[in-house]
């Protein structure tokens, strides 16, 4: 990747600056109510109730941090903090009365602080903006992606993969059979290299690399979450992959795709691949690529 100039982070920081300041993030009374932005984001994120351990992952929250804000709301008759039923290892949180009674309001005035700063823009200006937000969303989420090798006989491979299967089965007219996934022997060590996607800890997509022959390496199975995709994450997968595969020296690389996949070739061709005759028999692939390694 380019590296990030530092024109872009001073832009980054005086937009967030800006923002913060907008709505009210800084002030220890958030919305007017008698709580600081972090207890409400709290509540806001509790709803209907869930572990305090999915909350410190969604929220990249220290685990001391959290417990105190909870204890803050449990002794204010906001919140309810019990043990899991089936995993005493949880600790379960969820709103009481009083605590709905109050999100309810934080809703209605953040709704009526959106609306407000929404009221001096035009039509054609809003829409800008929400699309420019969304732009800024979906950006902003790749960036938080992070992904890595690892070894492919590791749970969150075999996740992904068994996820992978069960997508192409439901798009592939003649379905799909799991023998056909690779073998972790095929994705690890020497072998080759095993990818996964994370956000915000959870597992999002994934790919691998495995030798054919001497100089030469196939990717297989790059693959993303629905809920990751439109974002550019098949290229992050495919550039790591790649990448790899340089490290190790390989000066070709060689992929197949399936008919149905027609997002996977427009992918696959603009990023340098270009088609070629089949290399090998296999049952799913319809079109075939290769791409010439730099070095």
């Amino acid at each position: 990747m380019d590296p990030v100039s530092t024109v872009h982070v001073a832009e980054f920081r005086r937009f967030n600056r800006y923002f913060t300041r907008r709505i009210g993030a800084l002030d220890d009374h958030y919305l007017g109510q008698d709580r600081p932005l972090g207890e409400a984001r709290l509540l806001f994120e509790i709803g209907d109730g869930v572990s305090l351990r999915e909350l410190r992952t969604r929220l990249g929250l220290d685990a001391g941090y959290l417990s105190r804000m909870a204890k803050t709301l449990q002794a204010q008759g906001m919140v309810r903090v019990s043990v899991h039923p089936g995993d005493s290892r949880l600790r379960m949180v969820e709103l009481t009365r009083a605590g709905r009674i109050e999100l309810d309001e934080q809703n209605r005035r953040a709704d009526a602080l959106a609306a407000g700063l929404l009221d001096g823009l035009t039509g054609p200006q809003r829409d800008r903006l929400t699309e420019a937000m969304s732009t800024a969303q979906r950006l902003l989420r790749l960036a938080g992606i992070t992904v890595a090798p690892v070894d492919g006989a590791a749970p969150d491979a075999r996740a992904c993969l068994d996820a992978y299967a069960a997508d192409i089965d439901a798009r592939f007219p003649e379905g799909f059979d799991k023998s056909d996934l690779v073998r972790p022997e095929e994705v690890s060590g020497n072998a080759g290299a095993f990818f996964v996607a994370y956000e915000e800890g959870r597992p999002v997509g994934c790919g691998a690399l495995r030798r054919l022959e001497p100089r030469v390496g196939e990717i297989r199975h790059v693959w993303v979450h629905p809920d990751a995709r439109r974002l550019g994450l098949a290229r992050r997968i495919l550039a790591a992959l790649e990448t790899e595969a340089v490290t190790r020296r390989l000066a070709v690389l060689r992929l197949d795709t399936h008919a149905s996949l027609t997002e996977a070739r427009t992918m696959y061709r603009a990023c340098g691949y270009t088609e070629i005759p089949p290399y090998v028999d296999h049952v799913y692939g319809d079109y075939w690529f290769e791409k010439r390694l730099p070095g």
